[in-house]
């Protein structure tokens, strides 16, 4: 007799509520990540924090999904942390985990931001620690730490200047200042401005292409390998390249790449196995 299939296990890890802080929409390989408090511009929240860091997780571990898309419902991408949230704790003493915006840099998929308005503070940094960044021309960044009597934070001194250069880099944490989607392009904070209409479906696009183009495993070891490589020297850069190269040349994802070029037919990449 065939035991009935346990619900739990056969749910599908993206589904939720229309109200969830968090929602998400699997599509053609590609996720859509939607931060979800379109009345607070989607203000930060620690519900906020958990509901994408599950996500992002569960999207890690889902064969199905080969590419990431972060963006903002209505006109905002994220405003930064909620400023009730932040009053309430003010004079407090508070231990924050400074790797938490990180994740989405050490996820094996590729991970982009579609940033439709305006991000400040941890919605920046959100964004920052994305592989790729599209912005509305029009939208507002800022780092916005400095004006309020915060430190550069999540990581932000470290990523920033590794983006646009140590000296933009100042220049945007001791200031605060306001930038648009088109000088952030230019400076290198983003790296594709388009018209605000356009920003969202552009990066899923991209996204797309990733997902039906690219194999899992050589966009997994890039990124890896990119993130290594900018604590390391030359040597250790090429040696590294060296063991993975090797390695690439035994592979199913090699096999297919070469296979599908030869017979001039779309690859049909295995994905990635869940994380053990």
């Amino acid at each position: 007799m065939t035991e009935p299939a346990d619900p739990a296990a056969t749910a599908d890890p993206f589904a939720g509520s229309p109200d969830d802080p968090v929602l998400g929409d699997l599509h053609d390989g590609v996720l859509r990540l939607t931060l979800n408090r379109p009345d607070r511009l989607n203000a930060w929240t620690p519900a906020m924090a958990d509901r994408l860091t599950a996500l992002l997780r569960a999207a890690d571990d889902d064969p199905r999904v080969r590419a990431v898309v972060i963006t903002g419902a209505g006109r905002a991408f994220c405003a930064g942390a909620d400023m009730a949230a932040l009053s309430a704790i003010s004079g407090q003493e508070v231990r924050v985990d400074g790797r938490a915006l990180a994740l989405p840099a050490e996820l094996r998929k590729p991970v982009v931001a579609a940033v439709n308005g305006p991000a400040a503070g941890v919605g920046l940094v959100l964004a920052l620690f994305a592989d790729v960044r599209f912005a509305a021309d029009d939208a507002k960044l800022t780092t916005s730490f400095s004006a309020r009597g915060l430190a550069a934070e999540y990581g932000v001194a470290w990523r920033l200047p590794r983006l646009v250069g140590q000296g933009r880099a100042l220049d945007l944490l001791l200031s605060s200042r306001v930038v648009l989607g088109a000088e952030a392009e230019r400076m290198g904070l983003v790296d594709f401005a388009r018209p605000r209409e356009d920003v969202v479906a552009d990066a899923l696009d991209y996204a797309r292409t990733l997902a039906a183009t690219c194999s899992p495993w050589s966009m997994a070891v890039i990124k890896g390998q990119v993130l290594r490589a900018a604590e390391s020297g030359f040597g250790a850069a090429a040696d590294d390249a060296a063991g993975l190269m090797a390695e690439s040349f035994t592979g199913p994802d090699f096999a297919e790449g070469v296979g599908s070029y030869l017979d001039k037919r779309p690859p049909r990449f295995p994905g990635l196995p869940p994380r053990r």
